[in-house]
């Protein structure tokens, strides 16, 4: 293991090498995690289990290691299949209405027990499914955690990241497990503490159809925080996988700070995405009155 230190923030690497023939064991994920030196805060953790290479048990070995580690845990649980496109709905909302008709006829109702969307991540599903872990009812957005009951019960329709703020109020980090920052959802949550707009979103329950505000913007973008976030990481290495540990607080700082010197900043430069293209042009919208009193 070695060690640097950049300003008053140490970066640790604990190379822990694993030959191609072998497989990540649980020893070597219970080690790895414990050298990113967290102690008994809080974490949210995003996951590629593929990204570690081969591993003794799966999921359920990277499971095992996280809970034993980490006191309070918490996960992305998010499932889109239970979204709606309606027929009309407020301007502006990076949405074509009426547009997703075939999609609409397969959206399912949402219950506790629905699997997570496979964009979350094989370990997450796991990690949803194991006894001790409790689910916020969001019929899109929902979390899993252990240990995490407060984090969870801060959740309402009207404002659904508010576990994040719960996180960071409790000294949160988040974990990311050979991933990078364009899955960090802790960073949806710092656009709107600095002022970025959400959108509005529609899901099946068996209620009936609901209104989901809140909904991020898009994430594409935000390995651009990547260099900002550098010297206040823990960084360990396990199997393939480079995993990272961030402070809520400092990442919540770092991007507030960076959007309101940019309001454009960390949107993604794809030419299709509604919701970038939504908040440029909403932006524009702003700075018209500014240009005119010049």
């Amino acid at each position: 293991m070695s060690s640097l230190t950049t300003g008053r923030i140490s970066l640790r690497k604990c190379w822990r090498y694993v030959p191609e023939a072998m497989s990540v064991r649980l020893r070597d994920l219970l080690l790895g995690l414990r050298e990113l030196r967290l102690g008994e805060r809080p974490v949210i953790v995003h996951s590629s289990l593929s990204a570690f290479g081969q591993v003794e048990q799966g999921a359920e070995s990277v499971v095992a290691a996280l809970t034993a580690v980490f006191k309070t845990v918490l996960v992305p649980t998010f499932t889109y299949k239970t979204m709606l496109t309606p027929r009309d709905g407020p301007p502006d909302n990076a949405m074509v209405y009426g547009s997703q008709g075939d999609l609409n006829r397969m959206a399912e109702f949402f219950t506790l027990k629905m699997p997570a969307d496979p964009l979350m991540g094989v370990i997450a599903e796991v990690f949803r499914r194991q006894p001790r872990a409790l689910r916020s009812s969001h019929p899109i957005l929902s979390f899993a955690g252990v240990n995490a009951d407060a984090i969870l019960h801060a959740q309402t329709m009207a404002d659904p990241l508010a576990p994040l703020a719960a996180l960071e109020a409790q000294d949160g980090w988040v974990v990311l497990l050979g991933v990078n920052h364009t899955v960090n959802t802790s960073i949806h949550y710092a656009e709107k503490l600095a002022g970025r707009r959400t959108f509005l979103r529609w899901a099946l329950t068996p209620k009936g159809v609901v209104e989901c505000p809140g909904f991020p913007g898009c994430s594409a973008g935000f390995q651009d925080i990547a260099i900002d976030m550098e010297r206040f990481a823990h960084r360990v290495q396990i199997g393939n996988a480079i995993v990272q540990a961030l402070p809520l607080k400092m990442l919540f700082r770092m991007v507030i700070g960076i959007i309101k010197k940019d309001r454009l900043a960390l949107l993604c430069q794809q030419a299709d995405c509604e919701r970038c293209n939504q908040i440029r042009a909403g932006q524009g919208k702003k700075d018209l009155p500014e240009l005119l009193h010049r």
